[in-house]
């Protein structure tokens, strides 16, 4: 079954924060400040008593009235849309960390699609992020228990940590892991409060056993850091999901990824796949994503629907439908035609699209790209011409894993073809 090639996500800090000590030979940075809490997060849910939550945005419910179309706007791409409405808060709360942090979620969200390839809008993402850590310092610093600055503080170190991360900036990325981890373990305290607040313990009780059980090499470091429980943190996330407003699309996008790429579940994946696409049709990663849970569930149908409509989109020029998206829409089409609709004309043409748009962004290693390669020289075999059977053969032996099947195919076929 195919999966999703890179385990892109946000809030993965507290991933980052093994990860990057792990490869610590990339940087010089001293991590003996600050050092992570032994956080525990067993305990129930906490209602924290006479707290002053008067000035905070996250829990006003006409600010949620507000900005309920902004919000939509954002994970439906209309980005510019969502950001009038986000400078329109600033402007009124020009002290808060919310609009800052929304506008730079904004600057994410133009990121994701490309699998965080493209460096477009690093420098706005980045100034909006710190900017929102600026403005919740002070927050912080005058009431320990501003629950709301502790929320923003540990989503912009978080956010900022993955991408420094994913940019190799390892210094950066450690201490802003570090930065969001120690953030997280206050801001628990009032997960009674709102939804809005348990979504960054739901993340961390299910990747906390997830990396001890995917890094084993790493688990003398796990010692410092919660020991997790993913059962606990899958029914968070639901939670979040179900009941929260400003991270219950994260929320979402965590748990259909978690639920396929984790869990082994397509079945369960596929309901909340369907579900973003239903709420946020112009999503690319969404709409991506829950083709390729369709295509691995037998659902073809859907599958054709979503892949031919995100073709056309990329074709307008949607924001978000680029290269990515097309690789994963063309092979799939390809693998229609071939063997549904027995069309193999149509279907060499899909896969040798998709080798293209895997060549575009350089995603040319496992994946998409074997597998279309693969398919190219199976319908070259079968009509015989051995010529271009081998050129294909030849680019699966050399891109696919040593020990997969279609490596051992191309291996087999060139060696009783010889030219």
């Amino acid at each position: 079954m195919l999966s999703m090639l890179r385990p892109a996500g946000l809030w993965l800090f507290l991933v980052l924060g093994f990860v990057v000590l792990a490869r610590r030979a990339h940087a010089q940075v001293d991590t003996t400040r600050q050092p992570v809490r032994n956080i525990q997060l067993e305990g129930v849910e906490v209602l924290p008593d006479a707290l002053n939550s008067k000035n905070w945005l996250l829990l006003n419910k006409d600010i949620q009235l507000e900005l309920d179309g902004a919000v939509r706007n954002l994970y439906n791409f209309k980005f510019d849309r969502a950001e009038k409405q986000f400078r329109s808060l600033r402007r009124r709360y020009p002290q808060h960390p919310m609009p800052y942090f929304l506008l730079g979620l904004s600057q994410w969200w133009k990121i994701v699609p490309s699998n965080v390839q493209t460096k477009l809008y690093d420098r706005p993402f980045f100034a909006y992020m710190d900017s929102a850590i600026a403005k919740a310092e002070p927050l912080y610093k005058a009431d320990n228990q501003n629950y709301e600055a502790c929320f923003f503080l540990s989503a912009a170190y978080g956010f900022a940590a993955r991408l420094h991360a994913e940019r190799s900036n390892w210094g950066k990325a450690t201490i802003y892991s570090k930065e969001a981890l120690n953030y997280l373990a206050k801001s628990q305290e009032a997960n009674g409060l709102s939804p809005e607040f348990l979504f960054g313990q739901a993340l961390m009780n299910y990747y906390a056993p997830w990396i001890s059980e995917n890094y084993k090499l790493l688990r003398p470091v796990l010692l410092f850091f919660p020991k997790g429980n993913k059962q606990l943190g899958l029914q968070q996330l639901r939670n979040v999901a179900a009941n929260g407003f400003y991270t219950a699309p994260e929320a979402k996008f965590f748990l259909m990824k978690i639920l396929y790429n984790d869990e082994n579940d397509p079945a369960a994946s596929l309901p909340v796949a369907r579900s973003l696409v239903a709420t946020y049709p112009d999503n690319a990663y969404f709409e991506r994503f829950c083709a390729l849970v369709c295509y691995n569930r037998g659902e073809y149908d859907e599958c054709e629907k979503l892949s031919r409509d995100i073709l056309d989109k990329l074709n307008r020029g949607l924001p978000g439908y680029e290269a990515v998206s097309g690789r994963y829409a063309t092979f799939f089409l390809g693998w229609l035609h071939e063997n549904r609709y027995d069309d193999l004309a149509k279907a060499q043409d899909y896969y040798q699209r998709c080798v293209v748009f895997a060549e575009s962004t350089g995603e040319t290693g496992p994946g998409f790209y074997v597998l279309a390669n693969l398919h190219l020289a199976r319908l070259a075999a079968d009509r015989r011409d051995v010529a271009t059977a081998r050129r294909y053969f030849a680019v699966v032996e050399d891109k696919a894993d040593r020990k997969s099947g279609e490596y051992r195919e191309a291996r087999e076929y060139l060696k009783q073809h010889k030219k």
